[in-house]
C-alpha cells in the first residue's frame, strides 16, 4: 500500500491539538487500554489496504465532521450529510439539539483534497439522508422528508419544504428510513422503509414498496437493488421493485431481499473488545478481535473505472464495528446472484485504529473509491448500549471526543487526480454521450440530469444510442432517460424485442406493460409476441415474462403462464412470478393446470406450485370458487392420489389460519359425508368450521382449540409457505424426508426438542451423521451437509419453526417470539455447520452456564 505524502498540508488547524490526546499511546499496551485520537497523518498510518492500491486523505475535521452520508453534485463538488448530534455523551444527552448539518466541499485546484467547504444547511436534528434534485436536494431531518432549493445558486438552500412528514418511520438512528437512492427507473428508493419518491408531473410522489434492509443501499448496471442488515451483510433484489407483491392472495418467499452470502466472517487487525455483545462467548475471537459482522452496512455496488477491472461489480461493506471495509465478488448463477470474500483471511481495508468508522461508500466522477469515516469511539445508539459496552466505552474512554470525521479515497497506486468537468454546463449532446461512459457515476448522472432538462427535442438522440450504441448500459440508460421524459412509443419498444441482447428484449418488456394495461392492440400484439417466442427464451426473459404477463388478458395469460410453469415449476424465483401476475385468476389456472397432460406426473414443484395456488383460492375466499374446490376432492378412493392430497393439505393449513367469517355454500360438500376418502378427522374438523351450508351452522365457542393462538396460526400458514420454498426440496413436502437428501421431521426430537437448538440447526446448518426417531442417517441416505439459512430474518424462521413442530402429527407447541433473535445474538461468531455431536455438549453447556 503506498501512502499520499500530499495530506499533510490538510492538518495544520486540526494536528496539534490530536496530537496533544494521543501523545501518551502505546502500541505495546494491552487490548483493554484506552484508543487514543488520531490525527488524520497518524490514522493514514494504521491502514491495510488490498494491494496495487492507496489511500489518500480527501477532507478532515474540522471542515467535516461526523459524516454519515456522501454525495457528488454534477460538477463533482462533495456533499456530506454530518449527523453532529449523535450520542454527544454515553447517554445520548443533547441528541436532539440543532447542531447537524449539510455541508459541500469543494477541490477547487485539482490536486485531490477538499480545499472549500460551504454550509448548505445547518442547525439540523439528526440528518441522516439526502439526494441531489434539480436546484437543491431532498434531505432529511427531524424524521421528515424535505425539499430545500437553492434558488441563487450560491450553495446555500433558501427554501425548505415539507414533502413527507413520516418518512423515516422511527426516531431511533438504527431504525429509521434512509437512502433515498436514484435508481435506473427513476424512482428514488429507500432502506428500513417501505416508500420510494419520484417527481411525476411537478409534485413529489410517494409509493409503497416491499421493505428493504437497514442503512444504506445501492443498484447494479441493470438497477438491481443492494442493501444489508447489520447481522447479514449483503442481499439483494431478483426482480425490479414491486412485483413479486402485486397478488393479495400470494405471499411471495423468495425474490426480494434475497441473501447473497451466508458467510459472515470478518478479519480485523486490531483487538476490538468495544462491542455491544463482545461479552457473549463466540462474538471475539481469542485475540479480542471480531470474528463476525454486527454492524453491516452501507453496501456499496461498484461500477467505476478507475480501480482495476477486477473490482468492477463487487460489493463494499462498512462494517464500523471491525474497523474495516469487506469486499465481495458477485456473480450470477442464472436467476440468482451469489457473492464470496475473494480474500478470505484477510480485508479489502481494515485499520489499527479503533476510531476508524466506516460509514458509508460511494463513488464520484473520478470513479474512486470513497469512505466516510465517522472518526469516533463510540457508534452504538444508547437505545441498544448494553452494560458490557458501557462500562468498555467509559472505562476505555471512547465516549469523548466527539465531532471529528474523515474522506478518504481509494484508488490505483499511479492514479493522479484531474479536473473534473463540469456537468452542469454540458451541452444536451454531451450528456447523451454521458449515457456510455465507462463510469457508472457519469451514466447515472447523465441521465438524472438530462429527465431534469424536460428537453423532448432529445428524442431522435436518444434512439440513436439505443439503435446503434456499442455500450449495453449506454443503451439500458437511454430507454430509461425516455421512460422519465415520457416519450416512449411501443413503435421502438417492438422493433428493440428483436434486440439480440437479452437484457435489451427484457427492458422492453418492462416498458411495454403501461401501453398494454391501456391500449388492447399494443396488449394484442404484445401477447402473440411473446407467445411465438417464449419457447426459445432465456431463463432471464421467461422470469421478466411470467412478471409481465400480469397485463396480458385471461387467456393468454392462463396459455402463457401455463406452458412456463409447467416447464420452470422447479424454480422457487419463477413460482413466485407467476403468482404475482395471477391474482383473482389463481382458480381458473388451477383447472387448466389440473386438465393439461404435464400434471398427471407428480414432482415436487408441481405439488408446490398447486399448493400455492389452492392457498391463494383460500385467501381470495369466494364461495363458488371453493365450493368447486371441495368438489375437487369427491373422487374414488382409488384416484384420491397427490393432486387431493395437495389440495387438502392447503384447505386444512389455511382453515387453522382463517379468522373470517364462515364460507356460504348452497350444499354439504361430498367430502363431509363419504366415509371412504383418506381424510383424517381433524382436517374434517378444520374444514367444518371454514364452512357453513343449509343444516349446518359454525359454532364459534366450539370451535377446536389449539395452543397455538391466533397469531401463531398466521405464524404457521406462513411458515408453511417458507417452507415449501426453503425447506421442501430435501425434507419433501409432507416433511417425510427424501432419499440422499434429508431425514423425516415428523417425530424428530430434533424438532420437538429445545426450540433454540432447533434455531441454531437454521441458523448455522448441520454436518455428518445424525439419529433421527431412533434411525441413524450418514451419506449416501442423507446430504453431508443441511445449509445455513442465517440470511433468513428472524420472523421468517420463527415462522417455519412453528410450523415444522406443529405439523404432521408434531404437537410441541408455540414458539417463542424471541428465541430466534436471541439465539442469533448469543450465537455470534458461529460460521461453520454444527455436527450432532457438538450441537448436544453446547446445549448442555448452555444449560450448566446459565443454571442458578
Amino acid at each position: 500500500m503506498k501512502i499520499d505524502k500530499r495530506v499533510f498540508i490538510v492538518f495544520f488547524i486540526s494536528s496539534y491539538a490530536c496530537f496533544l490526546m494521543s501523545c501518551n499511546s502505546d502500541s505495546s499496551k494491552a487490548a483493554f487500554d484506552p484508543s487514543p485520537v488520531k490525527t488524520p497523518v497518524e490514522e493514514l498510518s494504521t491502514f491495510q489496504l488490498e494491494p496495487g492500491l492507496k489511500i489518500q486523505l480527501v477532507a478532515s475535521e474540522p471542515m467535516v465532521q461526523d459524516p454519515v452520508v456522501i454525495r457528488f453534485d454534477e460538477d463533482g463538488r462533495m456533499w456530506v450529510v454530518e449527523m453532529r448530534g449523535f450520542m454527544p455523551d454515553i447517554d445520548g444527552n443533547g441528541e436532539r439539539e440543532r447542531v447537524g448539518r449539510i455541508s459541500v466541499l469543494e477541490d477547487t485546484n485539482a490536486d485531490g483534497v477538499m480545499d472549500a467547504s460551504t454550509i448548505y444547511m445547518d442547525s439540523l436534528v439528526m440528518p441522516r439522508a439526502l439526494a441531489l434534485v434539480q436546484g437543491g436536494a431532498l434531505v432529511v431531518e427531524r424524521e421528515s422528508l424535505w425539499l430545500t432549493q437553492d434558488s441563487n445558486h450560491d450553495l446555500k438552500a433558501d427554501t425548505k419544504i415539507l414533502i413527507d412528514a413520516d418518512y423515516a418511520g422511527s426516531k431511533l438512528p438504527e431504525h429509521s428510513g434512509n437512502g433515498l437512492l436514484l435508481s435506473l427507473d427513476n424512482w428514488y428508493y429507500n432502506a428500513k422503509s417501505r416508500f420510494r419518491y419520484r417527481l411525476i408531473n411537478g409534485s413529489w410522489t410517494r409509493d409503497s414498496t416491499e421493505f428493504r434492509g437497514q442503512w444504506g443501499m445501492s443498484h447494479d448496471d441493470e438497477g438491481r437493488l443492494y442493501y444489508n442488515y447489520n447481522w447479514s451483510q449483503l442481499h439483494a433484489d431478483l426482480v425490479p421493485p414491486n412485483y413479486l407483491s402485486r397478488n393479495k392472495n400470494h405471499t411471495p418467499t423468495t425474490g426480494i431481499d434475497y441473501g447473497l452470502t451466508i458467510d459472515r466472517r470478518v478479519y480485523p487487525i486490531r483487538e476490538t473488545p468495544a462491542v455491544n455483545r463482545g461479552y457473549i462467548p463466540g462474538t471475539l475471537d481469542e485475540a479480542g478481535k471480531l470474528v463476525e459482522f454486527t454492524a453491516a452496512c452501507s453496501p456499496f455496488f461498484y461500477r467505476g473505472a478507475t480501480l482495476p477491472s477486477s473490482f468492477y461489480g463487487n460489493v463494499f461493506v462498512c462494517e464500523p464495528s471491525g474497523n474495516l471495509v469487506k469486499r465481495n465478488v458477485v456473480e450470477e448463477n442464472g436467476l440468482l446472484l451469489s457473492a464470496h470474500d475473494p480474500h478470505p483471511g484477510k480485508e479489502f481495508l481494515a485499520s489499527t485504529d479503533e476510531r476508524f468508522r466506516p460509514t458509508f461508500i460511494a463513488t464520484g466522477p473520478d470513479g474512486a473509491l470513497y469512505v466516510a469515516d465517522m472518526y469516533r469511539g463510540l457508534i452504538q445508539h444508547e437505545a441498544y448500549v448494553t452494560p458490557y459496552l458501557r462500562d468498555q466505552t467509559l472505562s476505555r474512554k471512547l465516549a469523548q471526543p466527539i465531532h471529528y470525521g474523515r474522506i478518504w479515497r481509494i484508488v490505483p497506486e499511479d492514479w493522479k487526480p484531474t479536473k473534473t468537468k463540469k456537468l452542469s454546463s454540458a451541452s444536451t449532446e454531451e450528456l447523451i454521450g454521458y449515457l456510455s461512459n465507462q463510469n457508472g457515476w457519469y451514466r447515472d448522472m447523465a441521465q438524472k440530469i438530462l429527465v431534469e432538462r424536460k428537453d423532448r427535442t432529445i428524442k431522435e438522440s436518444l434512439i440513436k444510442v439505443i439503435k446503434k450504441g456499442d455500450n449495453l448500459f449506454g443503451r439500458l440508460h437511454a430507454f430509461w432517460t425516455l421512460e422519465g421524459l415520457d416519450l416512449l412509443d411501443t413503435e421502438l419498444l417492438f422493433k428493440c424485442m428483436l434486440d439480440e441482447t437479452p437484457l435489451i428484449r427484457i427492458t422492453c418488456l418492462r416498458l411495454l406493460e403501461p401501453f398494454a394495461k391501456a391500449d388492447l392492440d399494443v396488449q394484442a400484439k404484445l401477447q402473440e409476441m411473446i407467445l411465438s417466442f417464449w419457447q426459445k427464451a432465456s431463463p432471464k426473459e421467461i422470469l421478466q415474462i411470467s412478471l409481465t404477463a400480469n397485463v396480458f388478458d385471461q387467456k393468454h395469460k392462463q396459455q402463457t403462464l401455463g406452458g412456463i410453469i409447467q416447464r420452470y415449476d422447479t424454480s422457487a424465483l419463477i413460482r413466485d412470478a407467476v403468482m404475482s401476475s395471477l391474482q383473482d385468476q389463481e382458480f381458473v389456472f388451477l383447472q387448466t393446470l389440473r386438465k393439461s397432460s404435464g400434471y398427471k406426473t407428480n414432482t415436487a414443484g408441481k405439488e408446490i406450485f398447486l399448493e400455492m395456488l389452492t392457498t391463494a383460492i383460500i385467501k381470495k375466499g369466494h364461495p363458488v370458487e371453493l365450493s368447486n374446490l371441495l368438489e375437487m376432492l369427491n373422487v374414488k378412493p382409488k384416484h384420491f392420489e397427490w393432486e387431493e392430497k395437495t389440495l387438502l393439505t392447503a384447505l386444512s393449513i389455511q382453515g387453522r389460519n382463517r379468522k373470517a367469517k364462515p364460507i356460504q355454500l348452497k350444499s354439504e360438500p361430498k367430502i363431509f359425508i363419504r366415509t371412504d376418502l383418506p381424510v383424517e378427522p381433524s382436517q374434517l374438523q378444520t374444514l367444518s368450521a371454514m364452512f357453513e351450508w343449509p343444516g349446518h351452522k359454525v359454532d364459534i365457542e366450539a370451535k377446536q382449540t389449539s395452543q397455538l393462538t391466533d397469531e401463531d396460526q398466521k405464524q404457521f400458514a406462513l411458515g408453511r409457505q417458507h417452507f415449501l420454498t426453503t425447506c421442501a426440496g430435501c425434507h419433501g413436502t409432507n416433511g417425510a424426508g427424501m432419499n440422499h437428501l434429508a431425514p423425516t421431521l415428523i417425530g424428530s426430537d430434533w424438532v420437538l426438542g429445545n426450540e433454540k437448538r432447533l434455531a441454531l440447526i437454521i441458523l448455522h446448518g448441520l454436518e455428518g451423521p445424525i439419529e433421527v426417531a431412533g434411525k441413524g442417517y450418514d451419506i449416501p441416505e442423507i446430504l453431508p451437509v443441511m445449509p445455513a439459512h442465517s440470511t433468513m430474518d428472524d420472523g421468517a424462521i420463527t415462522a417455519i419453526m412453528m410450523y415444522i413442530r406443529n405439523e404432521w402429527g408434531n404437537n410441541a407447541g408455540p414458539v417463542s417470539k424471541r428465541v430466534v433473535g436471541s439465539t442469533r445474538h448469543t450465537s455470534q461468531g458461529r460460521v461453520v455447520p454444527w455436527t450432532a455431536g457438538e450441537l448436544n455438549k453446547h446445549m448442555i453447556d448452555t444449560i450448566t452456564n446459565t443454571s442458578p
